[in-house]
Parts: structure tokens; sequence; C-alpha cells
């Protein structure tokens, strides 16, 4: 198991096979795809079928969403990082996505705050990015508040599938502008 990031609180590691009850648990639950435009899942095999796309990316691009682990419990409590992005959208394509997912339970923690600012330093320092974009549903207040907080600016909304959402993104150069002591 590799250990990608570690915050006070959490390890960022690959998603593995073995988390698929977790991932099944938090993608079929409806409070958590409320503002995804998507539906829970109903079976182990599309958790499954979710992670095999996962490590697929990991292979395809060197990158994707890693399984976040509380150290006190470790217990899988969610997902959070980059996703690269090949389709189109609002206007964009081949970047590389900020995202986040937990289990209800952990909601209100601040889970998704830390782990994005440890992807952020991460992909900032480490992968060498040059931008990373953040998309949330406006009516999503929990998740446009978090890219907000973690730095990103909002550049405009837009529809996707019927719904309008959020575009944030943060430039290398205006995320050095705010940490010009991390480096």
């Amino acid at each position: 198991m590799k250990i990608h990031l570690e915050t006070e609180r959490l390890f960022m590691r690959d998603l593995m096979d073995e988390d698929v009850n977790g991932l099944f648990a938090m993608d079929s639950d409806p409070e958590v795809h409320k503002y995804l435009g998507n539906k829970p899942i109903v079976t182990l095999a599309e958790a499954q079928k979710y992670i095999d796309f996962i490590k697929q990316q990991y292979l395809d691009y060197g990158i994707g969403r890693w399984a976040v682990v509380e150290k006190e419990s470790n217990n899988f409590v969610g997902w959070s990082g980059f996703k690269f992005v090949t389709d189109v959208v609002n206007g964009k394509t081949q970047y590389y996505d900020l995202g986040y997912r937990f289990l209800r339970k952990y909601w209100g923690k601040g889970y998704a705050s830390e782990t994005a600012i440890a992807s952020l330093e991460h992909g900032f320092k480490e992968l060498n990015l040059e931008e990373i974009v953040g998309i949330a549903d406006v009516a999503h207040k929990a998740s446009n508040t978090i890219l907000q907080k973690v730095g990103l600016l909002k550049r405009n909304e837009f529809s996707y599938d019927g719904t309008f959402h959020n575009f944030y993104s943060l430039s290398k150069k205006e995320w050095l502008r705010n940490h010009k002591n991390s480096y």
C-alpha cells in the first residue's frame, strides 16, 4: 500500500479492491449523490468498476482519486484528489480536477478541506501542475465553500446536463503568490 499524502488526521493512498465495501457504502447513499448529477450505485460491481476506472487513471496519467483513511481508526472515509479530465467541460479539456467525496458520517469534520489543501500543495509542488480546476453544482453550498476556502477562484458559471455549476481554477502562479514561504 503506497501512501501518497499524509495530513494531521488522514492518509491518502491508492484506491484498492479492498475499498469496494466502503466505496459502495458511500456511493449507494442518495444524500452523497444529491448534487452529482447521477444516481447512487446499487451493486458492489458498480463500486468495483469505479475502482477499476481510477486504477486505470493511475496507469494512464500517473494520478487519480485517492482513498482517504482516518489515521485514528484506519477506516476508509472517502476519496479525494485529482482526476485527469479528457472530456470537454465548460469549453475546457485535458485538465486536473480536484474532487472529494466522503461517507456521510464523516461530513462536517473538515476532511474535504484538509485533503484538498494537501492535494493542491502536492499538485503544485510535486507534480508541477500549471493549473488545478474544481467544479461544483451552484446549489451545493458546502462544496463551493470548500473550493473557495482552499483558494480556488470562481471563473464562471456554466450549464452541464441542465444543471448550473460553478467553475473554479487556480494557477500555479496564483497559488505561489499565497504560499511564498512554502517553496
